[in-house]
């Protein structure tokens, strides 16, 4: 079967085969898997190395798995409970940056996570697994599970699995399985300034 998703321009594969099902199998991840994609994730841009992320992470089964399971959104909870692991991706809202002694607040440390979590989802990719990152979670009780400390922001909950079959989930998410297109490129690239057009 063909893949749906057509780039209007040249890419590798890559990034149109990559999407975020909600429907796993219950396949356990071995340890040393599931590092890989957090190595990968390691590996990530940002802005002068400061590296603001850090990952907690569980697999099912685990003692860790239910205190960050349970933090989630019912709906959440609903499907990822096949999931093989959940991580929880986290930054530092301050850095010290070179030159300096001091930490300030760090203005990309959201948008670094961002880099370190397509990493690790694209990373998942390669490797035969899926990945779905999660902003449904109730972040004081996630925040108290995991023992973060105050300096750090919440910036996802990802739920890593083998991708399975839609028939698991209930019938009104099961229509919602599979890739989503997105909007052309001309409504999101501008020329010298936002909204014109080349």
């Amino acid at each position: 079967m063909s893949n749906p998703r057509q780039p209007a321009h040249p890419i590798d594969p890559l990034f149109t085969e990559r999407w975020s099902p909600r429907a796993f199998t219950e396949e356990a991840i071995p340890e040393s898997q599931l590092m890989s994609l957090l190595e990968a994730a390691r590996w990530a841009p940002s802005a002068y190395n400061i590296q603001p992320w850090r990952f907690v992470f569980a697999r099912r089964g685990t003692d860790a798995w239910t205190p960050i399971f349970d933090s989630l959104v019912e709906f959440n909870r609903m499907w990822s409970q096949r999931a093989a692991a959940l991580v929880v991706i986290v930054s530092a809202r301050e850095a010290v940056f070179p030159g300096k002694t001091e930490p300030v607040p760090n203005a990309s440390h959201a948008f670094d996570a961002g880099a370190a979590w397509a990493s690790l989802a694209f990373q998942a990719q390669l490797s035969g697994w899926s990945a779905h990152a999660m902003a449904g979670f109730d972040a004081d009780r996630l925040r108290t599970a995991i023992a973060l400390p105050e300096g750090y922001a919440i910036d996802t909950v990802v739920a890593v699995g083998r991708k399975g079959d839609p028939a698991v989930l209930p019938e009104g998410v099961r229509a919602r399985e599979l890739p989503s297109d997105r909007r052309p490129l001309a409504e999101s690239a501008f020329v010298g300034r936002f909204g014109a057009q080349g």
